[in-house]
C-alpha cells in the first residue's frame, strides 16, 4: 500500500448523495470483528472492506462492499496498493460543513465514511517473533494504507469515528445506536488512533536504526513508546499524583525486569515499591549462587549467598534487620514452601519476637504451596514473580527538560582485574569477599561502602556526601565482625591518612578494594603496607545517584 492511484468518475456511492451511512474497516487482527460488523450492519451502516476482513465479513453473514468497487482498482502491488485512493480518503477527509468540500465529493461521485475502523500490519509481532525475521520480511511487515487513513479519519475526527482497538468496538456501537453527538468521545478515539501510530512508527524506527551499518547505541533521535499499566494512588509522597508505564519498545520485549513482573497476592504496587522492587531484583539477579537481598529505600541492606538459601536469608536479614523491617526481600532461587515458612515465620534478631513484615517478596518463581504460605503471612504483602534483566540495555533517566541516556552498568567482578598493589596479597578468601563485596557495592548509592565477608555482607553506608561518613557507618553496622573482612568503595579515596583507608585499617580490616586513580594513590598504598592490609586497584567505578 505505498502509490496512489488515479480513478474516473463514477456514480455517487453514500452519503454525499444517497444519505447512506458507511463503515470502512481493514483489519489485521480480527479479534470480535463479525460481532462488530453485525453491530455496525443491524445500525444500517453499508460495510466497506479490503480482503481478508471482507472475507471474514461475509463468513459471518454480514453483507460487503468490496474496496476495489469504489476504486474500480484490485488490490496490487501484493496488496500495497488497495485503499490509497481519491475515492476512500475523499471520503474519509471531506469536512460535512464545509460546503465546497462537499461539492466536490459530489461533482466526483465519492462517498462519505461516517466510520473507519483499522489495525496495523503485526510489525511488532512480526519483528520480535523467536528466530527474528529477515530483513525484507521486515520491510514488507511496515504498514502504509493503514496509518494513512488513520490518520486521515483521526484528522477528520468530528465527522469520522476512527476505531484502531477492539475494546472499543461495544462503546462505539452505543454511541451510534444513541445518535450521539459527543465530541470528547471522538476526541480521545483521535488521541488513540494518533497514539497507536505513534507507537507503530516508533517500533519501525528502532527496527530499522537497529539494521543500519554502523550500529551505534544512541541515534540522534529516537522516541519511547509508553503504555499505562497502572495508575498509582501517589508518587514518592501523597501529594505527588503518579502512575506506572511499561515500556514497550522492542528492545524491553521478553527482556524481564520488574515492570513486566507477575504480582501474585498483596495490595497493589506503589511509585516507591516499584523503585526498591526494582533496586532488590536488579541486585539479586546479579548472583550466581542462592542469594537473598533485603533492600530499603533502594539500598541494599542486607546481601548473603549461601548453598542454603534459609541461611543467606537469616543472614541478609541480621546485616540489618532494623532496617530490613518494612523492607523489600528478593531471592534468586525458586520459594519453595520450606522457604516460605521461614520468610512467615522468622522473627526479628533485634529481640528474637517480633515477626518480620516486609512489603514485598520478589523471586524468578514459587512452587504452589509455597506461594500458599506465602499469601498467608499478610493480606498486604505483595508477592512479585520476576524475570532477570537482560544486559544491555539502554538506561533512561529525566532530568529538567532532557533525558540521560547510558549503557546499563553490567560489569561483573569476573569482567574486571583486580590488581593488587600493595606488600601483602590477598588470600584466597580475603580475594573472594574482596569481589563478593565490590559487587554488593555496585548497587549501594553513592558514596558507598560495603563490608563483607564469607559471601554476606556485613555493614554498608550509602548516599553520604563525605566518603568518610560511609565508612563509618559500614563499620558500626559491621561491628566486630569487620576484622578480617574485605571493604569495598565505589569510587576512589582521595585521602589515606587520618582519612577513611586509615581508619579501615585500624579497624582490623583485612583487604580493600577501589577503583585507584586519585592523584594520591601512592597514599592509600604506602598507608596498606604500613598495616599489612591487602588493596586492590579494580580501574573500574561504580557511581550509583
Amino acid at each position: 500500500m505505498a502509490e496512489s492511484q488515479t480513478a474516473p468518475r463514477n456514480p455517487p456511492h453514500s452519503s454525499s448523495s444517497s444519505g447512506k451511512k458507511q463503515a470502512l474497516i481493514s483489519l489485521s487482527d480480527k479479534k470480535d470483528l463479525a460481532s462488530l460488523g453485525n453491530g455496525l450492519q443491524e445500525l444500517g451502516y453499508t460495510i466497506v472492506s479490503t480482503g481478508g476482513t471482507a472475507s471474514t465479513l461475509e463468513n459471518a453473514g454480514v453483507s460487503v462492499t468490496k474496496v476495489e468497487t469504489l476504486t474500480h482498482f484490485p488490490e496490487m502491488l501484493d496488496g500495497r496498493v488497495k485503499t490509497l485512493h481519491p475515492n476512500i480518503h475523499g471520503g474519509i477527509l471531506a469536512r460535512r460543513d464545509v460546503e465546497h468540500h462537499m461539492e466536490a465529493l459530489n461533482e466526483h461521485g465519492i462517498g462519505t465514511f461516517d466510520v473507519v475502523v483499522v489495525n496495523l500490519y503485526p510489525f511488532y509481532s512480526k519483528v520480535t517473533a523467536p528466530g527474528g525475521i529477515s530483513f525484507e520480511d521486515g520491510i514488507e511487515n511496515i504498514d502504509i494504507g493503514g496509518p494513512a487513513m488513520i490518520r486521515a479519519a483521526a484528522k477528520n475526527h468530528k465527522d469520522v469515528l476512527i476505531v484502531v482497538d477492539s475494546e472499543d468496538y461495544q462503546a462505539v456501537l452505543e454511541y451510534l445506536k444513541g445518535g450521539q453527538s459527543d465530541q470528547q468521545f471522538r476526541r480521545k478515539l483521535a488521541w488513540k488512533a494518533f497514539q497507536h501510530v505513534a507507537a507503530y512508527d516508533s517500533a519501525v524506527s528502532e527496527w530499522l536504526w537497529k539494521q543500519t551499518e554502523g550500529k551505534e547505541k544512541f541515534p540522534p533521535s529516537f522516541t519511547v513508546p509508553l503504555s499505562l499499566k497502572s495508575s498509582l494512588r501517589y508518587g514518592e509522597n501523597p501529594h505527588q499524583k503518579a502512575a506506572f508505564y511499561v515500556d514497550k519498545s522492542l528492545a524491553e520485549v521478553n527482556a524481564g525486569g520488574i515492570a513486566t513482573a507477575i504480582q501474585h497476592h498483596g495490595k497493589e504496587m506503589s511509585y516507591n515499591n516499584y523503585l526498591d522492587a526494582d533496586a532488590a531484583w536488579n541486585c539479586v539477579s546479579e548472583f550466581e549462587n542462592p542469594t537473598c537481598v533485603v533492600v530499603k529505600h533502594t539500598n541494599p541492606c542486607g546481601v548473603a549467598s549461601r548453598d542454603d538459601i534459609l541461611e543467606a536469608y537469616r543472614l541478609a536479614v541480621k546485616a540489618d534487620p532494623v532496617s530490613a523491617f518494612g523492607g523489600i526481600v528478593a531471592f534468586n532461587v525458586e520459594v519453595d514452601e520450606v522457604l516460605a515458612r521461614e520468610i512467615r515465620e522468622f522473627r526479628s534478631p533485634t529481640d528474637g519476637e517480633t515477626r518480620m513484615f516486609y512489603e514485598i517478596v520478589v523471586a524468578p518463581k514459587y512452587t504452589a504451596k509455597g506461594l500458599e504460605v506465602l499469601k498467608g503471612k499478610s493480606k498486604t504483602l505483595r508477592i512479585l514473580e520476576a524475570k532477570k534483566n537482560d544486559q544491555g540495555k539502554l538506561s533512561l533517566r529525566q532530568v529538567g527538560g532532557g533525558w540521560l541516556a547510558q549503557d546499563s552498568d553490567d560489569i561483573t567482578p569476573e569482567d574486571i582485574s583486580f590488581s593488587s598493589v600493595s606488600e601483602k596479597t590477598p588470600t584466597e578468601s580475603e580475594f573472594a569477599d574482596a569481589k563478593f563485596a565490590w559487587l554488593c557495592v555496585k548497587h549501594v548509592k553513592s558514596n558507598a561502602i560495603v563490608i563483607a565477608k564469607n559471601n554476606c555482607m556485613l555493614g554498608m553506608g550509602s548516599g553520604q556526601p563525605n566518603r568518610v561518613e560511609s565508612l563509618r557507618i559500614a563499620f558500626r553496622k559491621a561491628g566486630e565482625e569487620a576484622k578480617g573482612a574485605a571493604l569495598a568503595s565505589d569510587a576512589f579515596f582521595p585521602f589515606a591518612w587520618k582519612d577513611a583507608v586509615e581508619e579501615a585499617c585500624e579497624k582490623g580490616i583485612g583487604v580493600i578494594a577501589e577503583p585507584g586513580g586519585s592523584i594520591r594513590d601512592q597514599d592509600a598504598i604506602d598507608c596498606c603496607k604500613k598495616y599489612g592490609v591487602s588493596l586492590l586497584f579494580t580501574n573500574v567505578r561504580h557511581f550509583r545517584h
